[in-house]
């Protein structure tokens, strides 16, 4: 199959979806994680839920870089922006995501920040070349994907000595928050909940390959199949989770070969290992503080740190107690499971994280099942 429509036929989805109807046994449960928000919504927009055994449930995870990034990490952004030398630039979705007493970056610029969204930290890098007397900030989020551009940003700003350049490092790792879903003492609080498999994430594992995924197999004996985006590759990889636990086997399974290889993208990751280190605990939005489950910029290359720069304090933050983002990124919760979801937290008034990004499973659910959803509530 070698073009989009393929991934999207519909005899072939008849096909995968009688198979696995016919492999699933009716006398067990299936609880499959999909860690990235990317798949949540391609589950949702295809149909594929509607596509499943009754035995097969989907969990949502943690993989949406936007909703896992803590209050208390948005609140030093803000404070950062509202330094009149600085242009803070950052993602459409980060801009718009409630800090505390539910201000956003957004809201800081209407009260005179100037706070500028961009599409790449090579847009941020432009910035800070047109305005060489301004403090140019990127505030970078986002998993292994979106780590290598913001490396490559910040390695040219370096090679051209252009120190009214920084970056606010936000990156985290998918290894340690799998790791974390299965065992960290940190989360007990909002539940846990037992997964029998995952589906790997695709984009992030162009990048970091499949090995690191073998340690989660070996380790804790959970299958993981790396999946693509499109329908037929996530029903096609819920059958290979499905066939893995049937016989009793726990591997890693790559059903997203036209992209990933055991060993990923070694440039990408060298030019990563040139810039970054591995911090020794990041607190995550629903998941607590986990340990060497993120990075920041080496010490070398302080000048370009926005956060040795400037030194935004680090507060304690609350979320709001009614909000549940932090069960439902753990997969202890749906979104109808909150009480706050398509009442007062909509779209075009978020009160969680998981409202406001495209991969955001309160969006997911907003857009491909509002109407069932709410029929659920009342």
């Amino acid at each position: 199959m070698k073009y989009v429509d393929e991934f999207r036929d519909g005899r072939l989805a008849k096909a995968v979806r009688a198979q696995l109807h016919a492999e699933a046994d009716p006398g067990r449960s299936y609880r499959l994680m999909e860690f990235c928000g990317g798949h949540t919504h391609a589950i949702f927009r295809y149909g594929v839920q509607d596509l499943l055994p009754a035995s097969v449930e989907m969990v949502h995870g943690p993989g949406c870089p936007v909703c896992v990034l803590p209050v208390s990490r948005l609140d030093m952004a803000i404070e950062i922006a509202e330094r009149t030398e600085v242009i803070l630039c950052s993602y459409g979705d980060m801009l718009r995501v409630p800090g505390s007493k539910r201000r956003s970056l957004l809201k800081a610029k209407a009260d005179g920040a100037d706070v500028r969204m961009v599409y790449s930290a090579a847009d941020a890098l432009a910035l800070a070349r047109a305005n060489p007397d301004r403090e140019v900030v990127f505030f970078a989020i986002g998993f292994e994907t979106t780590t290598p551009p913001t490396a490559v940003a910040l390695k040219r700003a370096v090679d051209e000595g252009l120190t009214n350049f920084s970056v606010f490092c936000n990156h985290v790792l998918t290894p340690a928050a799998i790791a974390s879903i299965l065992e960290s003492p940190e989360v007990r609080e909002i539940g846990t909940v037992g997964i029998d498999g995952f589906l790997g994430p695709a984009h992030v594992s162009v990048v970091i390959g499949s090995e690191p995924y073998e340690f989660f197999a070996e380790e804790y004996a959970k299958p993981v199949v790396i999946a693509g985006f499109e329908p037929l590759d996530v029903l096609q990889s819920i059958l290979m989770l499905v066939r893995q636990l049937n016989e009793g086997r726990a591997s890693v399974e790559n059903q997203y070969t036209r992209a990933v290889t055991r060993e990923g993208n070694l440039r990408a990751q060298a030019l990563v290992a040139e810039l970054f280190e591995l911090r020794k605990d990041f607190e995550w939005r629903g998941l607590g503080r986990v340990a060497y489950s993120a990075l920041r910029i080496k010490e070398h290359f302080a000048a370009f740190d926005a956060e040795a720069k400037f030194a935004p304090a680090e507060r304690k933050a609350r979320e709001n107690r009614e909000c549940k983002c932090p069960q439902i990124l753990r997969g202890a919760a749906k979104p109808h499971d909150c009480k706050l979801f398509g009442t007062v937290c909509v779209p075009e008034n978020p009160i969680g994280s998981c409202m406001v990004s495209a991969e955001g499973a309160c969006a997911a659910y907003w857009t491909y099942r509002r109407h069932e959803t709410m029929r659920r509530i009342a």
